[in-house]
């Protein structure tokens, strides 16, 4: 009874941790998306607080993902084809909700939803377009968290986050390694850069001799050895020709994040400025990134005016911890229930005053200093 009340308690630390340390991530991330590491020193001196509006924080499609994701899993109880089922609804409606900055592939896949294609990537009508965006890495790290202990249920559930959206099997690569990467921080435990690597080669071991799959467990090679030897995330990517910021490329973002995360494991508050500073797509990164050390330090490792300027409502940090309790128990137990849900009107409300704010953003940009 006691181990049982232990893992228990790691489980709901961690999946509370990833869910708030994605969405924390995020909001510190959006301010800065697209910009140059050069522009974004211009604008924003200092990386201390969050820039979206007066000095609060709101979320973009990542965290969005991310619950909707928590949300399928608590519904199915982590069967892959019932996921999948409810996954394809949330995604639908979300899609009626108006959210700004939906990635392209998403917004294809979304629309197909509509037009009555599958949501099941293993049908030949299918709604995934062939991609490598970041979506599908930017929402697996929470199911590493609950279900990274059976590696073939694990991998189903990230094959069909992925691919109803994105079908390019890069993509797919990109969000297990996401997915491992939460699956490892939810133990609490440092792992070692030649650990993870070993572990990612040995899942895809059976996939060694596709083209695409060498290619990033070469990247992800790369990634750890820059790890091991402390190489500063600046020169890193400056390695791999990303000065100008992180690409949306799931084969740039997540060697990136894999990165900053195995030499900041236990450091919420230093991963996450580290990688906002790299320019470029940065509030996924930085989402995909707090998803990850979040699982591993729960909420306490998040700096607290970070959680208290989350200006965020009907995803208030209330509800997402409740999102949290309630997925730790239905994956602990196996037992699936009807996932907390948000109001119509006010996902609405809330999109639409994001929408205001994101357009003044663009416009306050169009000004020096450049």
């Amino acid at each position: 009874m006691e181990k049982e009340a232990a893992t228990m308690h790691r489980r709901r630390l961690s999946a509370i941790g990833c869910l708030l340390g994605t969405a924390v991530g995020d909001a510190m991330g959006l301010p800065y998306e697209g910009l140059s590491p050069r522009r974004q020193r211009r604008l924003y001196p200092q990386i201390e607080n969050h820039n979206f509006l007066l000095g609060k924080g709101m979320v973009s499609d990542d965290t969005e993902h991310t619950c909707m994701v928590a949300q399928s899993l608590i519904a199915s109880a982590g069967n892959p084809q019932k996921f999948a089922r409810v996954l394809g609804w949330k995604l639908r409606f979300w899609l009626l909700g108006l959210p700004a900055g939906v990635g392209w592939a998403t917004l294809r896949a979304c629309v197909k939803l509509w037009l009555g294609f599958s949501s099941n990537s293993l049908t030949k009508n299918h709604c995934g377009v062939f991609s490598a965006g970041n979506g599908p890495a930017m929402r697996s790290a929470i199911i590493g968290v609950c279900y990274g202990g059976d590696i073939a249920r694990l991998r189903l559930l990230v094959k069909a986050s992925t691919g109803i959206t994105h079908t390019d099997p890069k993509a797919e690569y990109g969000a297990l390694a996401v997915a491992l990467a939460a699956r490892f921080a939810s133990s609490g435990l440092v792992i070692s850069p030649a650990d993870y690597y070993k572990a990612i080669a040995q899942i895809l071991d059976s996939e060694k001799e596709s083209p695409p799959t060498a290619e990033f467990l070469e990247l992800i090679r790369q990634a750890c050895d820059s790890a091991a030897s402390e190489m500063p995330a600046s020169l890193y990517a400056a390695d791999l020709e990303m000065q100008a910021g992180i690409s949306g490329y799931i084969y740039r973002t997540v060697p990136v994040v894999i990165q900053v995360w195995l030499r900041h494991q236990q450091d919420y508050q230093r991963g996450i400025i580290e990688i906002i500073a790299l320019g470029g797509d940065t509030d996924t990164t930085a989402a995909i990134l707090g998803g990850i050390i979040g699982a591993a330090t729960g909420k306490s490792g998040i700096p607290e005016i970070w959680l208290k300027n989350l200006s965020e409502w009907p995803r208030t940090v209330q509800w997402l911890e409740a999102l949290g309790e309630q997925l730790a128990r239905v994956s602990q137990e196996g037992i699936a229930e009807r996932s907390l849900s948000l109001p119509v009107y006010g996902v609405l409300l809330r999109n639409l005053f994001f929408m205001l704010v994101v357009i003044l953003h663009g416009l306050r940009r169009l000004l020096p200093p450049y």
